[in-house]
């Protein structure tokens, strides 16, 4: 473990995880609906797709790369479609009351479709490439130290989806059917809006 490798791919998980986008919003209505496991898993699986995105851009895996970046426009498509999907759902859903938890047997689902749908933006590999090429990183790293760039990729963006999913749980309580239901609204909006950008990059 090289702990200034580490350090910087916290930092650098930490501010690409951190502005609020369809991954957030879904965080922050899992965890207002179904508690801090559910929201937590959410950005666990979007931390996971992160961590495998520094990868390719830390090993310098070019083949990886481009053929993902190639097909960034199916992708998108794929994902666009998602978040019109989730987006709809939300906001058509009637809110639960705040007490429910998420049941165990959904919880692995979560992160699985958070990662899937994290990992339909490949272009996320080229802002990695170009963070890690400004910080004078990249496939000239040792193997050692493209794994410890890696591991603090996915700690600091992990970290960022562990504190915005407990301050939404601190609030949890205080939130009422009344306030779902808003949440619901306002968080399928955006998902549908998020969803609909990123069919016309597709598409353009």
């Amino acid at each position: 473990m090289e702990p200034g490798f580490f350090l910087k791919g916290a930092a650098i998980g930490f501010t690409i995880a951190a502005p609020v986008g369809p991954i957030g919003v879904l965080c922050i209505r899992r965890t207002a609906r179904d508690g801090f496991r559910s929201g937590f898993l959410a950005g666990l699986g979007a931390a996971t797709a992160d961590a495998a995105y520094a990868c390719v851009a830390g090993f310098g895996i070019t083949s990886i790369s481009i053929f993902l970046v190639q097909r960034q426009a199916w992708l998108g498509l794929v994902g666009g479609l998602f978040l019109c999907f989730l987006g709809a759902r939300a906001f058509l859903s009637r809110p639960a009351a705040p007490a429910a938890a998420a049941a165990g047997d959904q919880l692995p689902a979560v992160y699985v479709s958070t990662l899937a749908l994290t990992l339909s933006n490949p272009s996320t590999i080229l802002s990695f490439a170009a963070v890690f090429a400004g910080f004078g990183m990249g496939p000239s790293l040792t193997r050692g130290a493209a794994r410890a760039l890696v591991l603090g990729v996915f700690v600091g963006s992990a970290l960022w989806w562990l504190i915005l999913s407990s301050g939404v749980g601190l609030l949890r309580s205080r939130v009422n059917s009344g306030w779902l239901a808003l949440v619901n609204r306002a968080s399928g909006a955006v998902l549908i809006a998020f969803g609909i950008y990123a069919l016309h990059k597709a598409f353009s």
